[in-house]
């Protein structure tokens, strides 16, 4: 690369990643306690919250790296859209991995480890857990590859 192509890259204005347009939902049985767990205790951050007779109707969870979830409470009368509790696996990318399973394997955590953390073939380093309704989560450097243009 010459210097005024690399003059040009570095002045270049940074351009936010696009907002999410994939949104994984899940439902629980307890969702203002998967709420807090998955906020308090994994990282999300609380976005919006609505309730309705005492109920969870709607919830958005940001990860602080990009993306997100959206949950609420089992109600299995709505059956056009009812997703039965514990059935979700995620993969949420960190760059902070190491970081992130330090603390959820503190002790006092109280955070059930499925797959210690480790290397991947593939380059990533992950590990999962478990929330407390069962769904599954792993957490790892691994950002997918990039598509062909």
């Amino acid at each position: 690369m010459n210097t005024t192509d690399q003059h040009t890259q570095q002045n270049a204005p940074q351009t936010a990643p696009p907002a999410p347009n994939v949104w994984p939902t899940l439902q629980a049985h307890d969702a203002p306690a998967l709420i807090d767990f998955l906020v308090d205790t994994v990282g999300f951050e609380r976005t919006v919250v609505h309730e309705d007779a005492g109920k969870v109707a709607h919830a958005q969870l940001d990860w602080p790296e990009g993306g997100g979830i959206m949950l609420g409470s089992y109600d299995p009368e709505h059956k056009e859209w009812s997703v039965q509790p514990g059935t979700l696996g995620a993969y949420v990318v960190t760059d902070h991995v190491d970081e992130l399973y330090a603390r959820l394997t503190a002790p006092g955590a109280g955070v059930r480890i499925l797959r210690e953390i480790e290397d991947q073939p593939y380059g990533s380093r992950e590990f999962a857990i478990t929330d407390p309704e069962g769904n599954k989560w792993s957490f790892g450097t691994y950002r997918g590859e990039p598509r062909a243009d």
